[in-house]
């Protein structure tokens, strides 16, 4: 949805006197204004504050990602696009921590891997998130002498640790090429890397197959070291030692694992590469309480990713909604999960479920914002307990800055009938209107109200201006009333008196004088309009044609008509024989 909004007005709020208090209350914004005022014998204070809720909202950088997001759920979201709303966290650096939560959601919940499929899985997760060992990487290859770079080994080790081992032989080719002596050694470090097995969940191989070629694999590293066949290359030891799956091998390496899921992912890839689901707690919990610091407290980010590990959705959700500074995630994720079917819904204590009360919770904090609260209306749609009555409370807050946010605000309850909040902004558009004498505009919301008391006062504004100029304003509009000059007898008179002009101004005098008799006998002409009537038949008493019209049709008049006809004749010739005396 484009952004066509402008941004709102800055409002100044004039300084407050010594003595005197500003008060507050939350608005339709959310927004709590208040001054702070010293002691009565010092200054003043002319601090201004606003307290919102949801600030993220606000954040341009945000912007896009509440957009794209809101394409993908009016579009129902399933783990097939489920790519589509993870590309947005790629322009969103301070999302990281939500994206890393997000991803593991999906391999846990939405893809639930069985065992030695689980596993790749955990490695594609940390090594989107441990990206760092890339850029260090191309710095080492970049340089004159890669080999030599103090960097290398860093990067050599960093890759094992990650499973990528393809890319670490790599790396130890031209570590090779400078140490012809050790070359035999190095040879046997690329055999036992390139040895390694990973499951293969496309091919014919039974995670219990794997399992027992992955021990044989085990075993040979175990002898190497046994062995003291690096004893010689401190380095190529501590590969030999990760390999294995030396838990104070990997607790010395903290810098280069830099979290304890990046250190559960590794043991589990050289120790325990058949984990099943249902395990995985188990060692997520050991691996945290070993990698962190015993005196140090776990991060509301620890606490998410281990509910996450012990498969307990719910309290990943309510972590979230805590940890988290808005709703979007819990919102989009509440609700991803339950067009798969993995959320038992439990209908909170006031009656919605907790997808709905998300969704709601989240598009309330969009409504506050000054063109995002157009997305929030799709997701009102898509909660069918409350969505519809919160609607209709957020709708009536938005400001009416413009008459196009207006006619979009209009448009919106149209298309949903909400008949009362559609009165209600065409009223507050009229009456604007009508106060800055845009009589036109004030008629036409008038009439999408539907307001006949409305369009009778705007009716006579009409005519008295038109007593007082001799023309009319807004011709186009009361041109093209139509059936809408139904809605009140002033408006119909307005409609049907301009229609006389148009016959009058064409020499059509014969149905100029038809109309404006219908006008004059139909009892819809205000009082104060009767004698500017009987003014425009002056002329037309004139007209040849018309005496002839009459005569001829005064067989079918009643005799009602009859006597009005004459007696506005007779009052037509007194005023212009009383104009003629006095003149």
């Amino acid at each position: 949805m484009a952004e066509v909004d402008v941004e709102p007005a800055v409002t100044n709020i004039p300084k407050i006197n010594a003595g005197k208090h500003l008060g507050f209350a939350w608005g339709p914004g959310d927004i709590l204004v208040y001054e702070t005022l010293y002691k009565s014998s010092g200054p003043v204070c002319p601090f201004i504050h606003e307290v919102r809720k949801d600030e993220d909202i606000y954040s341009p950088i945000l912007r896009k990602l509440f957009n794209e997001s809101h394409h993908i759920f009016v579009g129902n979201v399933t783990s097939d696009v489920l790519c589509l709303l993870l590309h947005c966290f790629s322009v969103v650096s301070i999302l990281l921590a939500t994206e890393l939560i997000w991803n593991l959601c999906e391999v846990l919940f939405i893809d639930a891997a069985p065992a030695g499929s689980l596993l790749l899985h955990l490695l594609d997760w940390v090594r989107l998130h441990k990206a760092d060992v890339d850029e260090k990487a191309r710095e080492v290859l970049q340089s004159e002498s890669p080999a030599e770079h103090n960097d290398y080994w860093d990067v050599v080790v960093s890759y094992v640790l990650q499973g990528r081992l393809e890319e670490a032989r790599q790396m130890l080719v031209k570590q090779a090429t400078l140490q012809p002596a050790a070359r035999n050694m190095y040879k046997l470090m690329d055999t036992l890397l390139s040895k390694m097995p990973f499951y293969n969940p496309s091919g014919t191989q039974t995670p219990t197959e794997f399992e027992v070629k992955w021990r044989h694999w085990h075993d040979e590293v175990d002898r190497c070291l046994q062995d003291n066949s690096f004893a010689s290359n401190r380095h190529l030891e501590l590969i030999c030692k990760i390999l294995v799956g030396d838990e104070d091998t990997l607790l010395e390496h903290k810098d280069l694992l830099s979290t304890w899921y990046h250190f559960l992912v590794t043991r589990l890839l050289f120790c325990h590469p058949t984990v099943k689901p249902t395990e995985l707690h188990y060692y997520a919990q050991s691996c945290m309480t070993m990698f962190l610091d015993a005196r140090s407290v776990p991060e509301p980010l620890d606490s998410i990713l281990l509910a996450a590990f012990e498969f307990d959705i719910h309290q990943v959700i309510k972590d979230c909604s805590i940890a988290l500074n808005n709703w979007w995630f819990v919102a989009h994720l509440t609700d991803l999960l339950d067009h798969c079917k993995l959320l038992q819904s439990h209908n909170l204590h006031f009656g919605s479920n907790l997808r709905e009360f998300l969704l709601l919770e989240y598009a309330s904090g969009l409504f506050t914002h000054h063109s995002l609260w157009q997305l929030a209306v799709d997701y009102f749609d898509h909660c069918p307990e409350f969505g519809r009555v919160y609607l209709e409370l957020q709708i009536e807050r938005v400001p009416l800055d413009t008459e196009h946010k207006a006619l979009k605000v209009l448009r919106i309850c149209e298309q949903r009938q909400m008949s009362e909040q559609v009165r209600s902004i065409c009223k507050i558009m009229a009456m604007r209107a009508l106060r800055n004498n845009r009589l036109g505009s004030a008629l036409s919301w008038s009439i999408r109200a539907k307001d006949a008391a409305f369009a009778t006062l705007i009716s006579e504004r009409f005519l008295q201006d038109y007593c007082a100029r001799g023309t009319f304003s807004d011709l186009d509009l009361i041109d093209n009333l139509g059936p809408a000059m139904l809605l009140s007898d002033r408006l119909t008179f307005l409609g049907k008196y301009r229609e006389f002009h148009k016959l009058y101004g064409e020499k059509r005098f014969r149905e100029a004088a038809k109309l404006l008799l219908s006008l004059m006998t139909a009892k819809i002409a205000p009082r104060s309009f009767w004698m500017t009537l009987l003014t425009d038949a002056l002329p037309l008493l004139e007209q040849k044609e018309v005496s002839l019209e009459i005569t001829e049709e005064d067989i079918e008049l009643t005799k009602v008509e009859l006597l009005r006809l004459a007696l506005a004749r007779n009052l037509a010739m007194a005023i212009v024989k009383e104009g003629t005396v006095e003149s």
